[in-house]
Order: C-alpha cells, then structure tokens, then sequence
C-alpha cells in the first residue's frame, strides 16, 4: 500500500512570501464601488491564493470555507474580523472584534466562522491562502447571538457571489 504524504503546508509562510512579492501584487490592486474587488494570485495543488481590495463599509457575510484552513494578512489599510465559537450546536457569536492592521496576519483552521469588514475611512488590501483549495462554503445568519447556516455555495459563480456580491473575474 502506498504511503500517503502527510506533509503539513506552511500557510503562514506561503502569504508572507506572496506578501512580499509587491511585483506580484501591487499591479493587481482595483477597487469597485459595487463589491469588493478580487483576483486568484496563485493555484497550485496544496493551495490557493486570492487577493482581495475593501472600500470603505465593504465586507463579507457570516461564512465559513467549507473545510480549508486559510491565512491572510492585511497588506494596506485596516481591517475588522469579527468570529464565532465553533463547537457543539450552533456556532456562537464572539462579541469582540478584532483590527487587523497593515502587516497583521491571520490564520485559522478548518472550522472557522467569520466576517470581515473595512470599517475605516481607507481603502484596505488583503492576501488569503487557503488549503486545500476552496470547494464548498456555508454563510450563515445571526439571529441573536447564534449563527445558522441559509446557504452552502459549490466552487464557481455561486460562491465568488456570495462573498463579493458580483460575477467572479478569473484570470
């Protein structure tokens, strides 16, 4: 029986490393007032990477990534995280909030549940990297302090939508 590779991916320093490729990036970089804007940086077969740009009051939904733990990391501008406890029964809103600064990184694991938000007066950039690759995300409704889940999304137009509230632009 062949051995399965049990390697770990290091997300951390795969989104330092795509972080520090201002060449790769910052050429990248557009806003549109309608949603947030995005464009996939990298695909390999452990991972993938996306990057993401925030007016001011944009942000995502209750949601989770189906599965993949993911990195990210603020590179300009300032953002807001807010979590929900995942454990038995429905997951439960964190109260706090948590600003996540130029140069802040971020990572989680399979089971996370969270929005994200620029509630500044700037513009924000972000770098995610997700693994494995995103196949399947759930967004979810607050009602009280729980969260329920209102809609599973497969990889494609469905969940790009989801998150950014407009037809996804692949390169």
């Amino acid at each position: 029986m062949p051995k399965k590779d049990r390697s770990r991916i290091n997300l951390i320093k795969i989104a330092t490393d795509l972080a520090n490729q201002h060449a790769l990036w910052e050429p990248l970089v557009s806003y549109d007032s309608a949603a947030r804007y995005y464009v996939r940086l990298a695909r390999e077969q452990q991972f993938e990477a996306w990057l993401l740009t925030w007016l001011p009051g944009q942000g995502t939904d209750w949601h989770d990534h189906g599965g993949s733990a993911g990195t990210f990391i603020t590179l300009r501008g300032v953002l807001t995280e807010q979590q929900a406890e995942v454990g038995y029964g429905p997951p439960r809103i964190i109260p706090e909030g948590r600003e996540l600064v130029a140069g802040t990184l971020r990572s989680f694991g399979l089971r996370h549940v969270h929005h994200v938000s620029n509630r500044g007066v700037e513009p924000a950039v972000s770098l995610h990297v997700y693994a494995p690759s995103l196949v399947e995300m759930h967004q979810y409704e607050a009602r009280g302090d729980q969260l329920h889940v209102v809609s599973s999304q497969l990889v494609g137009v469905s969940w790009l939508s989801l998150l950014t509230g407009r037809t996804p632009r692949l390169p």
